[in-house]
C-alpha cells in the first residue's frame, strides 16, 4: 500500500510538472498566420505617405515585410522582404503604427508573425490610391 501511495505521489508531481512545462511553452509560443489571417486582426491602419519622389517618378510596386505582432497587437518588430528601395521606408513606418486584436491560442494571446503587403499605385491623374 505505500508504494502505492508513494507512486500516486510522484505521478502527482509528474502531471503538475507537466501542466506548468506546457504553459511555458504555451507563454513563450509564436504562431505564423498567413496575410488574411492577420488582415482581420487589424484595428488599426496608417496608409503611407506616398513619397514625393517617387510619385514625381511615377514609380509603383509592392512592398512586402516580414512582421513580428507582440501579444497586446502592436508591431514588435518589422523587416523587409522585398520591394522598391525608395517605397520601402513609406512602408514600414506606416506598418509600424498598425494595431491588431490579440491572436489567441487555446484561450492565451502569443506573439503572430506574418507577411504584410503594402501597395504603391498611381492613378492616370498621379494620385496614389490603395
Amino acid at each position: 500500500m505505500k508504494l502505492r501511495n508513494r507512486l500516486c505521489i510522484g505521478l502527482l508531481s509528474f502531471s503538475i510538472g507537466m501542466t506548468s512545462a506546457t504553459s511555458q511553452v504555451l507563454a513563450g509560443q509564436r504562431v505564423r498566420v498567413s496575410q488574411k489571417v492577420a488582415e482581420g486582426l487589424v484595428i488599426k491602419k496608417v496608409r503611407p505617405e506616398y513619397p514625393p519622389e517617387t510619385r514625381r517618378d511615377r514609380i509603383q510596386g509592392t512592398v512586402l515585410l516580414r512582421v513580428l505582432i507582440n501579444k497586446a497587437g502592436d508591431i514588435a518588430h518589422i523587416e523587409l522582404i522585398s520591394g522598391h528601395p525608395a517605397l520601402a521606408p513609406a512602408a514600414i513606418e506606416a506598418v509600424k503604427q498598425w494595431k491588431f486584436k490579440p491572436y489567441l491560442f487555446k484561450g492565451e494571446p502569443v506573439e503572430v508573425e506574418s507577411q504584410i503587403q503594402v501597395n504603391f499605385t498611381l492613378s492616370d491623374s498621379g494620385a496614389p490610391f490603395r
